[in-house]
């Protein structure tokens, strides 16, 4: 139970970590792609939910009409969770050489070893990086699309929305733990097999992250923030102990 205090605290630790002054350099290409994405998608989203769900209400025969008091909630709080975690999952795939680069920071910062940015690695890296969000892409549309379809179902939607929380809050963990787990070359099957060990910690830590994409102005630097934490969790809980599936893992990442 006390994983559900200790992923979130995780988080909080990572908004710490962005203030440290050898680590700000390597927040700000982050940091500016996400404000870029989120300032355009804002307006949009919130216009598209308000509209949509007037004319869901509008649809609904005059004797299920007291439906809307369930329906709209669900159907408001799952669109922006959608929204705003394609929108995290674009961002990431854009930003993901240079989240890989502050995961590095962070755990050396976090280590007290000196800090020394490798800008050459970084531009090796933007390939494999970008193979890997991919590949984490693929991973969860195979897994969204039945829970997505599920919801267009009236009241299994009411349950389905609550299935699509909890997938979402594991995404977003097992989306920030690869840039520290893809630095120490963990397949990303041994990534989740780790992750799996501590479900109750991803699900707290990916969680409020999901929440802290849906406020304006933090969403603007919750993954810096996300990447930092994810890293300390690696650093803190020594890498969620050792391979599930024994050995140790040579490569970096899935291509």
């Amino acid at each position: 139970m006390k994983d559900l205090f200790r992923g979130a605290g995780y988080l909080l630790q990572g908004f710490s970590l962005l203030r440290k002054p050898g680590l700000r350099r390597f927040v700000l290409m982050p940091l500016l792609i996400n404000i870029l994405l989120f300032a355009g998608l804002i307006g949009w989203a919130y216009g598209w939910v308000d509209g949509y769900s007037r004319t869901l209400i509008s649809g609904l025969p005059d004797w299920l009409y007291w439906l809307r008091y369930i329906v709209v909630p669900v159907f408001v709080l799952t669109s922006l969770v959608v929204i705003f975690y394609g929108f995290s999952i674009l961002a990431n795939l854009i930003a993901a050489p240079f989240n890989g680069l502050l995961a590095e920071a962070v755990e050396k910062h976090l280590a007290g070893t000196e800090l020394q940015g490798d800008w050459r690695q970084l531009l090796r890296d933007i390939v494999p990086s970008i193979l890997s969000e991919l590949r984490k892409l693929l991973y969860f549309a195979l897994r969204a699309i039945p829970l997505l379809l599920l919801l267009l179902i009236p009241l299994v939607n009411v349950a389905a929305s609550v299935l699509w929380v909890l997938f979402s809050a594991w995404m977003m963990t097992v989306q920030y733990m690869d840039y520290p787990m893809a630095n120490h070359h963990l397949f990303f099957s041994e990534q989740r097999a780790r992750l799996r060990k501590r479900p109750m910690l991803a699900w707290s830590f990916g969680g409020l992250v999901m929440l802290c994409t849906l406020v304006p102005v933090v969403n603007f630097v919750v993954m810096p923030a996300a990447v930092a934490g994810a890293t300390a969790i690696w650093v803190r809980e020594k890498g969620l102990q050792q391979a599930v599936q024994g050995g140790p893992v040579r490569e970096r990442r899935d291509p």
